[in-house]
């Protein structure tokens, strides 16, 4: 394992028991809550879910724990690094729609890196992640190991369903089909 994977997995694991002490409620998403269920492990960042009502709440709290914050110019996260290279993403609106608090109650609790947290359904993270493609960002290659390991564990016809008006989404279902992921 790489050694920028102990850190982000410090981060992780740092910020998850801050916010289970301090609260607010929150949940792992993004490539790391896809992780707990199977896949690849992500060396770039972690997400975190909260309700967007609780934004500023968690970003006291992170900062408490020693977490510098950053604002970013989009308006549905900030930034709580630690140093200049580890990063957790606390999202708060996920295209473009406020997260709900029941999003988050939703979401299991599973026990990460020996953290009891909620965690994304499989299903959920992959919606968001095939919604959020467009001719901007479009990196079928990125999505591939992760769909494939987690892949029994997604509900198809209910990711068809709520991205259908994704065209991208769509290429993506069609080359999943085709690879075999999706039988």
């Amino acid at each position: 394992m790489p050694a920028r994977n102990d850190d982000l997995r410090d981060a992780l694991k740092r910020a998850a028991s801050a916010l289970r002490a301090q609260g607010p409620d929150f949940a792992l998403g993004g490539s790391y809550a896809l992780w707990v269920f199977g896949a690849p492990e992500p060396i770039h960042d972690v997400d975190f879910v909260v309700a967007e009502a609780d934004t500023e709440a968690a970003a006291a709290t992170l900062k408490a724990a020693g977490f510098n914050i950053e604002r970013t110019p989009e308006d549905w996260l900030f930034k709580a690094c630690v140093g200049d290279d580890f990063v957790i993403d606390v999202l708060h609106r996920l295209n473009g729609l406020p997260v709900e608090p029941e999003a988050i109650s939703a979401a299991e609790e599973l026990d990460v890196l020996a953290v009891r947290m909620r965690v994304l359904a499989p299903t959920h993270v992959l919606t968001e992640k095939l919604n959020a493609l467009n001719e901007h960002s479009c990196d079928f290659a990125s999505l591939i190991p992760g769909v494939r390991a987690v892949r029994e564990q997604l509900d198809w016809e209910y990711l068809r369903t709520s991205t259908k008006d994704n065209d991208f989404a769509s290429a993506f279902l069609f080359l999943a089909d085709r690879l075999g992921l999706t039988s």
